[in-house]
């Protein structure tokens, strides 16, 4: 029995934050497309260390390397912005620095998911996902 999720997004992200505060490197969940991009657009600010995606029956499991054995998580505090019941869309010029631009934000944009920089950098609104740092 699997279980249902009413936002995909919200779920890897308290994952990710589970795993991390007891010490986890890896977890597995199922996976999906905006999933995906989302670890992958993660890792490539170096927020993570891999991800991958491994074929399974019903469906492909998202495998999320948060970090190396013996190393510490280079995220402090992972956090969705937009939720299903409240969805926070911003103009470009509205896009929110995190922590003096030392973190990192998700926008969801006609583009892709990309982040606050280069959707500042393309003059590109959207639906705020996440923040990190």
């Amino acid at each position: 029995m699997s279980m249902q999720t009413t936002d995909p997004i919200a779920d890897l992200l308290t994952r990710i934050r589970n795993a991390k505060m007891v010490g986890k490197t890896e977890i597995r969940v199922p996976s999906s497309k905006m999933k995906k991009v989302v670890a992958e657009q993660l890792k490539k600010a170096g927020y993570l260390t891999d991800v991958k995606v491994e074929a399974a029956k019903p469906r492909d499991i998202l495998v999320v390397t948060i970090n190396k054995p013996g190393e510490n998580s280079t995220i402090n505090e992972i956090t969705r912005l937009s939720k299903p019941g409240r969805r926070m869309y911003v103009k470009s010029a509205e896009i929110p620095k995190v922590k003096s631009g030392r973190g990192l934000v998700l926008i969801s944009t006609s583009k892709g998911v990309i982040t606050g920089q280069e959707a500042t950098k393309q003059k590109l609104g959207g639906e705020l996902l996440l923040k990190v740092y």
